[in-house]
């Protein structure tokens, strides 16, 4: 096949999942065919919180920007996390950086999902040291939250002061994060693509900090570089 005509068969960041490469690719689709896996749009080698949030970026951006992100794919490939604090530290991360960028209405959200992301980090203790400038400490969230005053009041008197279960926590506040996050940014402004993109950056650096070494963390990097059409996209 000639060069002219291999961009006809280069599948474009569209909204949704595709069947297969042909009929375009969301983020995670290109993800996990960098990673060698499956194609799918829910791969094993991004952890599930940040492939939620990617997903939710890359539909939310416009079809005039969204190709925009795939310089970004091989960032998630093996980022698959080490445990609670990790997702509680990407959670309080994407919170903190759109909290002050959004309406009313999703920073009351944001600041009910960091006060309960909050004490979920209470119950692992103090951020240790190896760690500290990776992740927001619970004073740094206090800070934050410091922000929107009359929101966190409002989320203080209509929450729940009852423990958080780590069940709880990964199954549904976290997950719920991502979604107000993305659509609190999408509502703020008509010209979202870039602040989205900053979203994902925000919790991508904040993954990679925290698992700077992804072998240590027991994650299979794939080290063959990619050929053909997602060679082109994410120009590796």
């Amino acid at each position: 096949m000639s060069a002219m005509k291999t961009p006809d068969s280069m599948p474009i960041l569209s909204r949704g999942s595709h069947r297969r490469p042909s009929k375009g690719a969301c983020f995670m689709e290109m993800a996990s065919h960098l990673a060698g896996e499956r194609w799918s749009d829910h791969p094993q080698c991004t952890h599930p919180l940040l492939a939620e949030l990617a997903r939710l970026v890359n539909d939310n951006s416009s079809d005039r920007h969204r190709s925009d992100l795939a310089i970004l794919v091989p960032s998630v490939v093996g980022l698959r996390g080490t445990g609670l604090r990790w997702e509680a530290a990407v959670t309080a991360a994407v919170a903190s950086h759109a909290i002050t960028r959004v309406p009313q209405a999703s920073q009351r959200a944001l600041a009910a999902g960091l006060l309960s992301t909050q004490r979920m980090m209470e119950t692992l203790g103090p951020v240790p040291e190896d760690l500290r400038g990776a992740c927001l400490s619970v004073e740094e969230i206090d800070e934050v939250l410091a922000l929107v005053p009359g929101e966190t009041r409002w989320a203080r008197k209509f929450g729940n002061s009852r423990t958080i279960s780590e069940k709880s926590f990964r199954a549904r506040i976290a997950p719920t994060v991502m979604r107000c996050a993305v659509k609190g940014v999408s509502a703020a402004s008509e010209d979202c693509d870039q602040p989205l993109r900053e979203l994902l950056e925000v919790a991508i650096d904040t993954a990679r900090r925290l698992q700077e070494d992804p072998a240590e963390a027991g994650v299979s990097v794939p080290v063959a570089r990619p050929r053909g059409w997602l060679r082109k996209a994410v120009n590796l």
